[in-house]
């Protein structure tokens, strides 16, 4: 098979070029790896996270929450935005009523007392999902 095609192994391209070639960074990106199963690296991740139940709080720890309010309420009253770090649950969308306890640490936004919420940089938290707050003074 290879006889047949000795006359033209060895020649030089002699056409017209009607294009430019490629630069070689974007032909090495035809090459680039790609993810046949879209979503298969997050499915395997949100596999591995631990779920739990959220955690009831005791009357100490409302009222302890409640002390961290009056500060941060007094604060805002006078136009100071505190830092705060709160320790909040987040509902787990597959998981029913288990979900995850997560830490948010920033400048307090708002505290809406009739909404029940605090935000702490761009996150809304519910009052009800805060299991604890911790004002740094």
């Amino acid at each position: 098979m290879i006889e047949e095609y000795q006359d033209i192994i060895h020649t030089t391209w002699t056409g017209t070029k009607k294009r430019r070639s490629m630069a070689m960074v974007d032909r090495a990106k035809i090459f680039l790896p790609f993810a046949a199963l879209n979503g298969y690296e997050e499915a395997i991740e949100e596999q591995k996270r631990v779920t739990v139940e959220k955690v009831e709080l005791s009357e100490d720890m409302m009222e302890a929450l409640d002390e961290q309010f009056q500060k941060i309420k007094y604060h805002l009253e006078n136009k100071e935005h505190p830092i705060a770090t709160a320790i909040y649950f987040e509902k787990d969308k597959n998981s029913g009523e288990e979900g995850v306890y997560l830490k948010a640490t920033g400048m307090v936004g708002k505290l809406d007392v009739n909404s029940g919420f605090i935000q702490i940089v761009n996150k809304k938290i519910d009052f009800n999902n805060i299991r604890s707050l911790q004002l740094e003074e």
